[in-house]
C-alpha cells in the first residue's frame, strides 16, 4: 500500500528513488514489483519520463536492450508500444544477432502514460522535491535532503539525477543553469558526493533545434517510412492480456482500441548539410562555446555536434539529417544530427542552407549541457556504491547516454536496492546473458572517459543476444526473482519447452533422402513442405528454432568460449583484497585493481591496463593465500 508522504526515520520507506527519468521509473517500478514501499523524488512532475533529446526508443543494441528491459518485467518496451508512430526493424540485410528494432513515439504520450503506470502503482508514492543531499549515518545511506527542508528516510536510496547534476546549459557566449530548458538544476548532491570520497567528473551532451513542421519544405526532403509489419518491443505471445493492457484498463482516459496498435504509422524525412553550411560554422567556430573552452566537459563520440562533424570530418561535403516529428498532436519536429551550441543566430543561418529548411522557423533552440557524473568503477555489478553503502546510481550519473542505457540501469538498480533492503544478496548479470550485463560490466570494470553508448560490437557473445531470445536467456532469473507475475513466468515456460521440443525432432526425424528436417534448415529448402504444423507454431516460436538450428554452429563456438570465461569468474576474490600488497604486480595494475575492487579473476582480467602477466601474478598470490 501507499505510504503517507514523508514518514518518520523510525519507519522509513524500503527505497527512495531520486529522479524520474527512464532510470528512476524503471528504478521505481522495478522495486515496487519486488514488493518494497517506494517514494520516487523529481523537482517537475510533469517531466516524468521526458524524452529529452530525439523521440525514439530503440535503435542498434538499443532495440536489444529494450527487449531484454521488457524480458525482465520492465516497462519500457510496452510504454513505447503504447506510444509508437513509426517503427523500423533496422540491420535488416544483416544475420538476426544485429537486427534491432526502432520506434518513433509520441512524446508526450509516452511521458504521460509513464507517469500514470507510477501513479497507479500500489507501491509507489510521488513527491515534487528536489533532493539536495544525503543523510549519512555511520558510512549508511539511510535518506535524502530536499531543498523544502523535508527530509525522507529510506532502507535504500537510487541516485538517477540525469544531467541535472551542476548542470549549465550553453548556447553560444550565454550561459544559464539548468539540465534542460526550462527544469531546474540539482546542486547541493555534489557536495556531499564529494564529502563521502566519490570522484564526480564533468560530461557534455547537446541537443538540436525544434522546428515548427509548417514551416518545413517537406516535398525537398526524402520520405522515410515506417516498416508494414512493425516488429515490436514487448513480449506479447508470453505476457497475459490484463498485463498488456494493465494500464489502459485501469486509466480513464486511455482507450486500448487506439493504443499500442496503431492503425497507420507517420513518416520521418531525410536531408543534408552542404558545404555552405559548414563554411558557415567554420567562420563562427569562435562563437561556439565548445571550441572557445567554455565548455569543459567531454562531449559523446558517436552523437556528436555538427561542429564536431565539420572540423573532424573537414573532406565530407555532407551529413545526414533526419527530421523526425514529436507526436500526433502537435507540429514539432526535431532534426536529429544537428545538435550544436552555436549562437540562435547562427542556428537560424544554418537553417536556411539546408535543402528543406531554408524556411523553417525554429521554436526551441539547440543548446549544449555540461553535468556532473561519477565514474562507474566505484559500483559493485549491482550498482551499489563502493563508497556509501544503501547508496546506488543508475543512468547518466554513471555516464552513460541513451534512454535504454539508463532505464536498464534504473531496472537493475531498483531490483538489488530492493533487496539490499531487506537483506537479500544482490542479482547480477554477466556479460554472457545479454547487452544488460555487458553495459554494467563495462561501466563498473572500465569506466568511460566519455558518454557511453552501447553498440553490437561490445558485445562478445552477440550472436546469442537476438532480439527475440531475451526472455528464454533470462529465463534462470526470472525463476528466483519474482520480475514476473506467476502466470506470465508459466507462459514464458512453454514457450522454452515448444521450441526445445521442436529442435530435438528436427534434428532426428529424417523428411527427405538422407536429410533430418534441420538439415533442410541449413540449407535453405523444402522447409515448407514437410511438418504442416510447423507452420502453424507462433512466428516466435518457429523463428527462434529456425535461429537456433541456422546457426548452431557459430552458437556452439560461443557457448565453448563462455564455459571457459566461466572457470576464470568462479575464482574469487576475497573481500577488502589489498591488491598493492600483491609483490610482483605492476604499479599500475596494482592501483587500478585496488580502485576498481574486483569481485572475481575475470573482472579483474577486463579491467584496462591489466595484462595476461598481471592476472597470472594475481593467481599465483591467490592461490598461496
Amino acid at each position: 500500500m501507499k505510504g503517507s508522504i514523508g514518514e518518520s526515520k523510525d519507519f522509513p520507506y524500503d527505497v527512495i528513488v531520486c529522479g524520474a527519468g527512464h532510470a528512476g521509473c524503471e528504478a521505481a517500478l522495478a522495486s515496487a514489483r519486488m514488493g518494497s514501499k517506494v517514494l520516487i523524488l523529481t523537482g517537475n512532475l510533469d517531466t516524468i519520463a521526458q524524452m529529452s533529446c530525439n523521440p525514439a526508443i530503440g535503435g542498434q543494441a538499443k532495440g536489444q536492450i529494450v527487449r531484454e528491459i521488457d524480458a525482465l518485467g520492465g516497462e519500457m518496451g510496452l510504454n513505447a508500444d503504447a506510444a509508437a508512430i513509426q517503427y523500423r526493424l533496422l540491420n535488416t540485410s544483416k544475420g538476426p544477432a544485429v537486427q534491432a528494432p526502432r520506434a518513433q513515439c509520441d512524446k508526450k504520450a509516452y511521458q504521460l502514460r509513464m507517469k500514470h503506470i507510477i501513479e497507479l502503482s500500489e507501491n509507489i508514492s510521488m513527491f515534487q522535491a528536489l533532493v539536495d543531499g544525503l543523510v549519512l549515518e555511520k558510512g549508511k545511506c539511510t535518506g535524502v535532503k530536499t531543498t523544502m527542508g523535508i527530509c525522507f528516510y529510506g532502507k535504500s536510496t537510487i541516485v538517477t539525477t540525469g544531467t541535472f547534476l551542476q548542470a549549465l546549459m550553453h548556447i553560444g557566449n550565454q550561459k544559464s543553469e539548468g539540465g534542460r530548458l526550462g527544469d531546474h538544476v540539482a546542486k547541493g548532491l555534489s557536495a556531499d558526493f564529494k564529502s563521502c570520497g566519490i570522484e564526480l567528473s564533468r560530461f557534455k551532451t547537446g541537443t538540436p533545434p525544434r522546428l515548427l513542421g509548417s514551416s518545413i519544405d517537406f516535398g525537398s526532403l526524402e520520405e522515410q517510412k515506417g516498416d508494414k509489419e512493425p516488429t515490436k518491443f514487448a513480449f506479447y505471445d508470453t505476457r497475459p492480456d490484463e498485463e498488456t493492457f494493465h494500464v489502459e484498463r485501469k486509466a480513464r482516459w486511455f482507450h486500448v482500441e487506439r493504443k499500442p496498435f496503431m492503425p497507420s504509422q507517420v513518416s520521418c524525412f531525410t536531408t543534408n548539410t552542404t558545404n555552405e553550411v559548414h563554411e558557415l560554422i567554420r567562420k563562427n567556430l569562435d562563437q561556439s562555446p565548445l571550441y572557445q573552452g567554455d565548455i569543459k566537459g567531454t562531449g559523446p563520440r558517436y552523437c556528436p555536434s555538427i561542429e564536431d562533424k565539420v572540423v573532424k570530418f573537414e573532406n565530407k561535403d555532407s551529413h545526414k539529417l533526419h527530421l523526425e516529428p514529436e507526436g500526433l498532436d502537435t507540429d514539432e519536429w526535431y532534426i536529429n544530427g544537428l545538435s550544436t551550441s552555436l549562437p540562435f543566430e547562427i542556428q537560424c543561418k544554418i537553417l536556411k542552407e539546408i535543402p528543406g529548411l531554408e524556411n523553417a522557423k525554429i521554436i526551441r533552440p539547440a543548446y549544449a549541457v555540461e553535468y556532473d557524473y561519477a565514474q562507474a568503477t566505484q559500483l559493485q555489478n549491482s550498482l551499489e556504491s563502493n563508497k556509501v553503502e544503501n547508496l546506488f546510481f543508475a543512468g547518466q550519473i554513471n555516464g552513460t547516454s541513451g534512454y535504454e542505457e539508463a532505464a536498464a540501469q534504473g531496472l537493475v538498480a531498483g531490483i538489488n536496492a530492493s533487496n539490499k533492503s531487506i537483506g537479500v544478496p544482490p542479482i547480477t548479470f554477466g556479460r554472457e546473458e545479454g547487452y544488460i550485463g555487458v553495459l554494467i560490466d563495462d561501466l563498473v570494470t572500465k569506466g568511460t572517459t566519455e558518454p557511453y553508448r552501447m553498440f553490437t560490437s561490445r558485445a562478445e557473445y552477440r550472436l546469442l543476444f537476438n532480439h527475440a531470445s531475451s526472455e528464454l536467456r533470462y529465463l534462470d532469473t526470472l525463476r528466483k526473482t519474482p520480475l514476473v507475475s506467476a502466470k506470465r513466468l508459466s507462459m514464458i515456460e512453454e514457450k522454452n519447452a515448444e521450441i526445445e521440443k521442436w529442435i530435438k525432432k528436427a534434428k532426428k526425424e529424417k523428411v527427405e533422402n538422407n536429410d533430418t528436417f534441420a538439415d533442410l534448415i541449413r540449407k535453405g529448402r523444402g522447409v515448407d513442405q514437410h511438418f504442416p504444423e510447423f507452420n502453424c507454431l507462433k512466428a516466435s516460436v518457429r523463428e527462434e528454432i529456425l535461429y537456433r538450428i541456422k546457426y548452431e554452429g557459430y552458437l556452439l563456438r560461443e557457448f565453448r568460449n563462455i564455459e571457459k570465461m566461466k572457470d576464470s569468474e568462479k575464482i574469487l576474490i576475497p573481500d577488502n583484497f589489498d591488491f598493492l600488497a600483491v609483490k610482483g604486480l605492476r604499479k599500475e595494475s596494482s592501483e587500478k585493481l585496488d580502485h576498481i575492487k574486483p569481485q572475481t579473476v575475470a573482472q579483474a582480467s577486463r579491467v584496462s591496463g591489466v595484462n595476461p602477466a598481471d592476472i597470472s601474478v594475481l593467481m599465483v598470490f591467490l592461490g598461496r593465500k
